[in-house]
């Protein structure tokens, strides 16, 4: 048994719900009205373009093609990354760029070889939504964990000196800034795992039951995914933090302000 089909005009019909949201916004007198249609229209755009793209990359099926898209995927979070924590854009894209692939791709190759071991092994039905899950949890985390681990040793700037005038080293020194960075980063994937089952049925489980399948499988594929969604996010915000440490900094330890695109 298949997912039952969403025609178009049915799927028109589903923006009849944006009625509520919108005349809430009006009412109350919210200025994001614009930016909220443009989202959606953007959202629109991007994912029907994305669902005819992906029908040929599935028929195609080739692990290179598979390889090349999850580089795009990543370029693109990588920019949003940037953007999203106020950074400069030449000193943060390539560090950040591996570090996501390196987040995505542990987990994902382990997800695909060893968990699931699809036929073929790197199918582009299974590698490119996986590597989707784990790179678009891997991409709010990565905001939420590099922002305040540059923010809070910019704003706590004393309490950093004191640090290194009491004889730490850099990575010594920006040590409980790291903790506090990886907390506030995992923070909320820790407690979506807390609630899971209970107060919500997580997208993947819902997927693979609407795919056909047993509620055991769909059970089963959604710890998988969690496990590997929590892996990759600590991974990408350790190394994002780590590769851009020594380009962040002055040869005397000094937070490089610079760095940042504006600050007020």
């Amino acid at each position: 048994m298949n997912a039952t089909d969403i025609s178009y005009w049915q799927l028109a019909a589903g923006y009849g719900l944006l009625l509520f949201p919108f005349a809430a916004l009006l009412w109350h007198g919210v200025p994001i009205l614009g930016d909220t249609i443009l989202s959606i229209v953007r959202m629109t755009v991007q994912l029907l373009f994305i669902g005819f793209y992906l029908q040929f990359l599935f028929r195609w099926n080739q692990p290179a093609l598979n390889f090349a898209w999850i580089t795009v995927m990543v370029l693109v979070a990588d920019a949003s990354i940037v953007r999203g924590c106020g950074l400069k854009a030449r000193r943060f894209l390539a560090p950040l760029s591996f570090a996501l692939l390196i987040g995505v791709l542990f987990p994902l190759l382990l997800f695909v070889t060893v968990i699931i071991r699809p036929d073929p092994l790197l199918d582009a039905r299974y590698v490119i939504p996986i590597a989707g899950m784990i790179l678009g949890n891997c991409l709010r985390a990565d905001i939420v964990g590099i922002r305040s681990f540059y923010e809070s040793i910019h704003k706590q700037e004393k309490a950093y000196l004191h640090a290194l005038a009491s004889g730490a080293r850099l990575h010594e020194a920006v040590l409980p800034f790291m903790r506090d960075a990886l907390r506030d980063a995992l923070a909320p994937t820790v407690a979506t795992m807390a609630t899971m089952g209970v107060v919500s049925l997580p997208g993947m489980m819902t997927g693979v039951i609407l795919g056909g399948s047993d509620p055991a499988t769909a059970i089963k594929y959604q710890i998988a995914i969690m496990l590997a969604i929590f892996s990759g996010t600590a991974i990408t915000v350790t190394a994002a933090v780590y590769l851009t440490l020594y380009k962040s900094f002055t040869p005397f330890g000094l937070l490089d302000k610079e760095i940042f695109r504006s600050r007020d």
